[in-house]
């Protein structure tokens, strides 16, 4: 795995680089800073044993120094990764894996779902009920939700 969390940086030295002062006891767990997402001082609050960080003003948070430079920086997942020095370059070449939208049950309780749905529309035509504009765009977002579960998991 190229992302290795336990080469994050210190939170206080992290912080401190990004030329923000913690003020608070030095046994506090959570301690003040400036917030640089809207000007407040001493109201963001940063847990030096984990680097978690709220503004109490603002209400921007993360959940380490990792979400902070990402945030700060603007830069993706991997690249601020690598500029904290935390993604390790293996060498195997990187596979995207797309995660599942659902988990497989859930995915065959949509399809029954929208299944259904289809085949009492089919019945109503069948019997010769006129389907509104409403009912067939209904059964166009089934057939597209039918279609993207097929292509998922097939």
């Amino acid at each position: 795995m190229p992302f290795d969390r336990t080469l994050l940086p210190d939170p206080i030295v992290y912080f401190d680089s990004q030329g923000l002062t913690l003020k608070g006891p030095r046994s506090s767990k959570w301690r003040s800073t400036t917030c640089i997402f809207h000007g407040g001082t001493d109201s963001m609050r940063v847990n030096v044993a984990h680097g978690a960080w709220v503004c109490m003003n603002c209400g921007e948070k993360g959940g380490d120094v990792l979400a902070y430079e990402m945030k700060v920086s603007g830069k993706e997942f991997v690249d601020a990764a690598k500029a904290l020095g935390c993604w390790v370059d293996d060498g195997r070449p990187q596979t995207q894996t797309k995660p599942t939208p659902l988990s497989p049950r859930m995915a065959l309780s949509v399809m029954a779902f929208e299944s259904t749905l289809a085949a009492i529309a089919a019945g109503n035509v069948a019997q010769g009920v006129a389907l509104t504009d409403t009912d067939r765009a209904r059964l166009i977002l089934a057939a597209n939700r039918i279609n993207r579960l097929v292509e998922t998991f097939a």
